[in-house]
C-alpha cells in the first residue's frame, strides 16, 4: 500500500519537529519520513494521493518564503517551481504554527494562505479544527469558526502540543488511509 506524504517548511525547525511527530503518532507503516520543501521537487509530492502538509506562519498571513523574511527557502520558492497541476484525487490535511501571544492580531494566519493554494488545485483538504483553547484576536485561518488546519502554539502552549497531536492525527488517520485505499 501506498504511504502517507509528510512534507513541512520551517524556519526555526519547529515545524519539522511537529511533523516528525506526527510520523511517529502515525507510525512507518503507513507514512513516510517528513520531508522538508527546501529539498523536494514537485514529482516527489505529486507521488502521494494522501498528504500531511506543514508551515510555519511568518508575515502577515503568507505564505512562507523568502519574500515573507525567511532565511531560507520555503513553501514560496517550493510552489514557484510546483506550477498548477491537477490534484483531485488527493487528501491533504494541513498543520501550522504560530504564536498567539505574540501575534494575536493574526495567528496562524499563513495557514490559510497555503491551504488555499492545494484546494484551488482540486485536493480535497480535511482535517479543519476547533478554535477553543486558543487566545488571539484574528487569524485568516479561522473559516466558519474553525482553523482550516490542526494549529500549534509551541511557544505558549506547548504543554498541549502532545494532546492535540494525538486528537488529530487520530482524526485524520482514518480519512488518508481512506484514501490510500480507494487509490490502490
Amino acid at each position: 500500500m501506498q504511504k502517507i506524504g509528510i512534507f513541512f517548511g520551517t524556519e526555526t525547525g519547529t515545524t519539522r519537529l511537529i511533523a516528525k511527530k506526527i510520523f511517529k503518532l502515525l507510525g512507518e507503516d503507513v507514512a513516510d519520513k517528513p520531508l522538508n520543501v527546501n529539498r523536494i521537487t514537485a514529482d516527489e509530492l505529486l507521488q502521494y494521493d494522501a498528504l500531511i502538509l506543514g508551515t510555519p506562519s511568518y508575515g502577515v498571513g503568507e505564505i512562507p518564503g523568502l519574500s515573507a523574511g525567511c532565511l531560507e527557502r520555503n513553501w514560496e520558492e517550493f510552489l514557484a517551481q510546483f506550477g498548477s497541476p491537477d490534484l483531485a484525487g488527493k487528501r491533504i490535511a494541513m498543520f501550522g504554527l504560530g504564536a498567539q501571544e505574540r501575534y494575536a492580531e493574526r495567528f496562524a494566519s499563513s495557514l490559510l494562505a497555503l491551504y488555499k493554494v492545494f484546494a484551488n488545485l482540486g485536493a480535497e483538504m480535511i482535517g479543519d479544527w476547533p478554535t477553543d483553547g486558543y487566545v488571539f484576536e484574528h487569524s485568516a485561518s479561522v473559516v466558519d469558526g474553525r482553523f482550516v488546519g490542526l494549529v500549534i502554539d509551541q511557544r505558549t502552549q506547548g504543554m498541549q502540543t502532545a494532546e492535540r497531536l494525538e486528537t488529530w492525527v487520530a482524526q485524520v488517520k482514518p480519512q488518508l488511509l481512506e484514501r490510500l485505499q480507494a487509490a490502490a
